[in-house]
């Protein structure tokens, strides 16, 4: 396994010197772009495996003959353990490293994409997906701890919004490519192909991601004791600074509100009065397009004119979206679904590359529980929000994802005041 660790025969004092010695990674340089290209390539996998199902619960409705807060297990389920696997991973990287960790997780992840494809029956499949966000797990963190190390600081809010970017992508294709691959051949053969891109990405990133060069291994006691030790350490360090506290709330209640709109706006889409085709939801999920321009933007502007400011403006803008998309229209659904994800990719650039600003310690760790909280967030409200359709359809999955804005914005202005600086 590839790994950025400082070698066995160098002693880590010497190890650390030279980290401190050597520069960062600055825009303009081509080690900058071949590290935001690479991590790029790592985000488009890895959400692409993770959301390649979402639009596929019709199908599994109709298939199985299970609810819709059944079929929103397939989803649910990964996202659950991939906010769980986040806690052990950072904690892992802070000891071991950051890109073998990264490479065993895109692997891993394709194999079991793979094996899901194949899978006979219904709750199978449900075990490999979430064999599949245990796997996950090694990447999303592990990114954000590798931007905060390695790219000079001042640039940390866009090289995280060209990370975003890049998960935006794979989102945005896992969908699509599921539901127009299902539409011609079958949801097995979609899900296979997603595989198999998680494979390739991490070959690329053994090959190509440049070494860490300012990691520090964490120090601690040898086996699982001294892990948990590090890791409770690490947790008690985080979650007593009420200003990370403050953004991991920001990651649980944006995510929440983003996974369930898109969760069941394919059953809004195909129900009366729209009655829309397969190939218009898969259209519609284009919308993700405004994400991979958002989080770059956002992230640079949060650097001019502070994270907090940003935060606020991009949580009104998801609530705005969220209003648009209340008319019974497929043109005002689409213009709405596109302002509500260009400005929830907002709020989680700011939110992640804040996070690696504010932890100096233990970063691994500040980034997975803020990926925990925000993972947390999509397999709670994205399951509740299957009970609200239920009983409400559209209306009922607007006041939940209305009132988890309303505490996004109130959150955000706290932030904004001064809580999180």
């Amino acid at each position: 396994m590839p790994s950025d660790t400082p070698t066995a025969t160098a002693p880590a004092a010497r190890a650390t010197q030279i980290g401190k010695d050597l520069p960062y990674l600055e825009v303009g340089t081509a080690a900058y772009r071949r590290m935001t290209a690479i991590l790029f390539v790592a985000g488009f996998s890895t959400f692409a495996t993770l959301y390649c199902v979402q639009p596929l619960l019709p199908d599994f409705v109709r298939a199985y003959g299970i609810s819709p807060p059944g079929a929103s297990l397939s989803l649910s389920v990964t996202t659950a353990a991939l906010a769980v696997a986040l806690l052990v991973a950072g904690a892992i990287s802070d000891r071991s490293g950051r890109k073998g960790i990264m490479v065993a997780s895109l692997a891993l992840s394709g194999g079991l994409g793979l094996a899901s494809a194949l899978a006979p029956s219904w709750p199978l499949f449900l075990v490999l997906r979430a064999l599949a966000g245990l796997a996950l797990g090694g990447l999303p963190a592990v990114a954000m701890a590798y931007v905060a190390e390695e790219v000079n600081p001042k640039s940390a809010g866009l090289t995280m919004g060209l990370y975003i970017g890049g998960t935006a992508m794979g989102g945005m294709a896992g969908r699509i490519l599921t539901v127009l691959i299902t539409d011609i051949s079958s949801w097995r053969v979609a899900v296979g192909l997603v595989g198999a891109v998680g494979i390739l990405a991490a070959l690329t990133v053994a090959m190509a991601l440049p070494p860490s060069r300012h990691f520090r291994q964490r120090e601690g006691g040898q086996g699982m004791k001294g892990l948990w030790s590090g890791l409770t350490a690490a947790w008690r360090l985080h979650l007593s600074d009420s200003g990370l506290v403050a953004l991991f709330a920001t990651g649980f209640l944006a995510m929440g509100a983003f996974v369930t709109v898109f969760n069941y706006v394919g059953f809004r889409l195909q129900a009366p009065p729209l009655n829309a085709p397969p190939a218009t939801v898969a259209v519609l999920f284009l919308v993700y397009v405004f994400g991979i321009i958002s989080s770059p933007l956002f992230g640079g502007l949060s650097s001019r004119f502070g994270p907090g400011r940003v935060l606020v403006a991009s949580a009104v803008l998801m609530l705005a979206g969220l209003g648009i998309m209340d008319i019974a229209r497929l043109d005002t659904l689409a213009l709405g679904l596109g302002l509500f994800t260009f400005a929830f990719f907002g709020v989680h650039s700011v939110a992640s590359g804040w996070i690696g600003l504010r932890a100096r310690q233990h970063r691994g760790q500040a980034s997975a529980l803020y990926l925990f909280a925000y993972y947390m967030g999509s397999t709670l409200a994205g399951t509740a929000g299957g009970f609200f359709w239920h009983g409400w359809e559209w209306t009922g999955i607007t006041l939940f994802v209305g009132g988890l804005l309303g505490l996004l914005i109130l959150n955000a202005l706290g932030q904004a005041a001064g809580r999180a600086e």
